[in-house]
């Protein structure tokens, strides 16, 4: 395989890349998220390893950029965050598997090898539609009817959210863990709040409402009615 490490601890980056190489693979190396990019776009590798925290640019914005561009090679991050909240933010931004440090060379080998086989990613959309709203994650902007919104940076989240599961009713438990990174229930109405003022920027006079309560439930966004 033709793989693209990009870690920009000395240590680790040459352990693996020594590693990698006496099991027969090809290795480049870059030290931060732009170089990383820089080679990604490039093209022509196997699978990519991502360290999540890297100069320059982060490994999350790293694979954003690098979906957005139109490079489908599996990307696995290698980071020391590994709750739940940080792996999902790590699926969600365009990987394909995540491996906490400290880690066993030999998992790390057998996960780039499955990634390999699989077969190649869509392009991840940068642009998401429901009806007449679109969001744009690249600018990070929102328009209805062509009109800006302007969304507070966690409306804006709260927003992709439901944007990314168009249709499908979302519960306030996977609003608070997906949104907020809260595992427990904060006994405030921290949701319902959001929701309101959500609802009064994206439907408000558009004469027709996007957001739906499903009452005992939780919440769509569905544009059929």
């Amino acid at each position: 395989m033709k793989i693209l490490l990009v870690e920009d601890d000395p240590e680790t980056a040459a352990y693996i890349a020594r590693g990698l190489e006496e099991a027969g693979h090809v290795v480049d190396r870059a030290a931060d998220g732009q170089d990383g990019l820089f080679l990604a776009t490039g093209g022509g590798y196997d699978v990519m390893v991502v360290d999540r925290m890297l100069p320059r640019l982060d490994g999350l914005a790293m694979v954003r950029a690098a979906r957005a561009a139109g490079v489908a090679t599996p990307a696995l991050f290698l980071t020391a965050r590994a709750g739940v909240g940080d792996r999902v933010e790590g699926l969600e931004a365009g990987g394909d598997d995540y491996l906490a440090k400290p880690f066993s060379f030999a998992e790390l080998l057998a996960r780039l090898n499955a990634l390999a086989r699989r077969p190649p990613l869509q392009r991840e959309a940068t642009v998401l539609r429901v009806g007449d709203l679109e969001m744009d994650l690249i600018r990070r902007t929102v328009t209805r009817a062509g009109r800006r919104i302007e969304l507070q940076p966690r409306e804006f989240r709260l927003l992709e959210y439901l944007m990314r599961r168009e249709g499908q009713v979302v519960t306030r438990t996977m609003l608070l863990e997906g949104v907020w990174d809260f595992h427990f229930d904060p006994r405030t109405s921290v949701v319902e709040t959001h929701i309101s003022r959500l609802r009064a920027k994206i439907d408000k006079g558009f004469g027709r409402e996007l957001i739906h309560t499903v009452r005992g439930a939780g919440y769509v966004i569905r544009a059929d009615g």
